[in-house]
């Protein structure tokens, strides 16, 4: 699947978004949160630095506007649009998965723990996992 090359997943919010570059192999390249002001340049950054061709962004409540400020600035690319059910408990997941609970936090169950610090990041590489997912060409793993 060389042909899909890298994309961008974004998970839009009103004042911060998550944002993670994947490649089709499922790598994360880079994963971050940034204010939604800075939204358009650090996508325009990510696209110079890792050969975008494809960007994915949840279509949940608010979206609209970025949607229309991506598609006005970053035209040659293909913004595409994700669902976004339940990919903050899936973000969740991840997040232990890969920063397990340590101490007697470990003795919470899993249901009622919440991460500490924002999965924004966490959520938008799952949306380009989506997006991987949803291909017809594509057999998840």
């Amino acid at each position: 699947m060389n042909d899909l090359q890298n994309l961008i997943g974004i998970d839009p919010g009103s004042a911060k978004c998550g944002v993670a570059v994947i490649n089709s192999e499922r790598q994360v390249l880079e994963r971050k949160i940034v204010l939604t002001g800075a939204l358009i340049q650090e996508v325009q950054d990510l696209i110079q630095k890792h050969d975008i061709k494809t960007i994915v962004m949840g279509k949940g409540t608010g979206s609209r506007p970025l949607q229309l400020a991506l598609q006005e600035k970053i035209v040659p690319l293909s913004l595409v649009l994700i669902d976004e059910n339940f990919t903050t408990l899936d973000a969740r997941e991840r997040y232990y998965t890969d920063n397990p609970p340590r101490g007697l936090a470990r003795l919470i169950p899993a249901s009622l723990r919440a991460p500490n610090i924002p999965i924004d990041d966490y959520v938008a590489t799952l949306l380009a996992e989506r997006y991987l997912d949803s291909l017809s060409n594509y057999l998840p793993r």
